[in-house]
């Protein structure tokens, strides 16, 4: 089905490039619109209308970016911008005559619209093609969830070549990490909901940096809370990006090895500590001393009981617990080789049993109260055998969150399971890998 939607993207956008290139009545532009037309119809065949979204200067579907075609389009997709348009919706049963007017009224210089385009394009009897903006947009809801999907991306793609540059022991540009984490910073206030929903359902994304982004993420949002200043929550960040450095130094074959490992084995896997706090000492002017601190200390623990062991009793830093709490919970969602997913409240549930221990007991259950049991993204399965997930947290009881549901209606009805009279509970999770599968492109 993406398939036909990108074709279609292709061919319109193409069919656009003809029609300035040559005029509109043109033979080749008229030929090119006819392909873009049974295209669009393809497209359409078992949806009521179809939507493309221009989110920064990506092409977008629902919660799809197609940054490929994005970057061969680019011309089209900067003219469209240029002219306001960043949200084009075709209606079932549109016709090729009402194709053939919209492609001429887009090649028109931009002096000769007047006024929104929207209005000119019905004073034109233009009535099942319409544009408009992707914030705040009628009919075009999940915007937010394009604008978290492209800032998630985006992120991954900014922060990705510096983690691979200290791997090869180049240069790193400290500034440009600092944007990069801060555009995170910035957006978590925005769409949060739709970062931490995208890094709940990409747990199952196997890319090399997926982990530490994640981590990232839940750090600074979990200091936000905490109350931290930005500039703090940005180093936090930078912290969290690279707390697991050393440890991918370590052999995949020791990473990934199912059961056991032997005692050499795990003496090597803990030394990615004190390995990758020797790796940050020369990038200490670009990132400064907080990221080294943290990977040294985020498998200390509590009471000290972890490692690297030392003869200084110190405790644990405050930015080193906070990561430590996000580094286990993420890992734990993880499905990796010698374990399955668990679900998040096993997962709360075996995380507060290392209260006092292994994690601070104050800040483990702050942790719980920003994020709930249920993290926002979560697949449930309810009393009533609807399916919902999880949308908005209940900080005054963190196992009953708000939820919509998607399942067997889609209609955007949201469930406080706090508050419900009709006393629906939550049956199980949905595993995004299993059973919740069948749900993801509705979430």
């Amino acid at each position: 089905m993406t398939d036909k939607i990108e074709n279609s993207f292709k061919d319109f956008l193409t069919c656009l490039q003809m029609a300035k290139l040559y005029g509109a009545s043109h033979p080749i532009t008229l030929k090119s619109t006819e392909k873009a037309y049974f295209s669009l119809q393809d497209a359409l065949a078992d949806r009521q209308e179809l939507v493309i979204g221009i989110i920064g200067a990506e092409l977008a579907f629902e919660k799809e970016i197609f940054f490929d075609l994005s970057k061969f389009l680019n011309q089209p997709i900067t003219y469209l911008k240029s002219r306001g348009i960043e949200r084009i919706v075709f209606s079932r049963g549109f016709e090729l005559g009402e194709l053939n007017k919209f492609i001429g009224f887009l090649a028109l210089p931009k002096e000769e619209i007047k006024g929104d385009p929207q209005e000119s394009l019905v004073l034109s009897g233009i009535r099942s093609i319409s544009v408009g903006k992707v914030k705040g947009s009628p009919g075009y809801g999940k915007s937010g969830r394009l604008e978290g999907l492209n800032s998630y991306q985006a992120s991954l793609d900014q922060i990705s070549p510096s983690l691979t540059k200290m791997m090869n022991n180049e240069a790193v540009d400290g500034l440009s990490l600092k944007l990069a984490v801060n555009n995170i910073v910035n957006n978590l206030g925005v769409y949060y909901d739709q970062l931490f929903e995208l890094a709940t359902l990409k747990r199952y994304d196997t890319g090399t940096f997926i982990h530490l982004l994640n981590v990232s993420i839940l750090s600074m949002h979990f200091s936000s809370k905490l109350g931290f200043s930005k500039d703090v929550i940005t180093d936090i960040g930078i912290s969290a990006l690279f707390h697991d450095i050393g440890k991918l130094y370590i052999s995949r074959k020791t990473i990934r090895k199912p059961g056991q490992l032997s005692a050499q084995e795990f003496k090597q896997m803990e030394s990615h500590t004190v390995f990758g706090a020797k790796l940050l000492m020369r990038y200490v002017e670009a990132i400064g001393i907080m990221p080294i601190v943290v990977c040294f200390e985020h498998h200390l623990k509590h009471d000290l009981s972890g490692y690297p062991k030392s003869v200084f009793k110190n405790k644990q830093h405050i930015v080193s617990a906070i990561v430590s709490i996000c580094d286990v919970y993420d890992a734990l969602s993880q499905r990796r080789s010698y374990k399955t997913d668990y679900p998040p409240d096993m997962i709360h549930g075996l995380m507060m049993r290392g209260s006092g221990t292994s994690f601070d007991p104050d800040l483990l259950n702050s942790f719980f109260k920003s994020i709930g049991v249920w993290p926002i993204g979560s697949i449930l399965l309810l009393s009533d055998k609807r399916v919902g997930v999880v949308a908005e947290e209940n900080e005054a009881n963190i196992f009953l969150p708000k939820v919509r549901i998607i399942h067997p209606q889609n209609n955007g009805e949201i469930i406080d399971l706090k508050e419900n009279k009709e006393g629906i509970k939550i049956e199980r999770y949905l595993s995004p890998w299993s059973e919740g599968k069948e749900f993801l492109h509705l979430v």
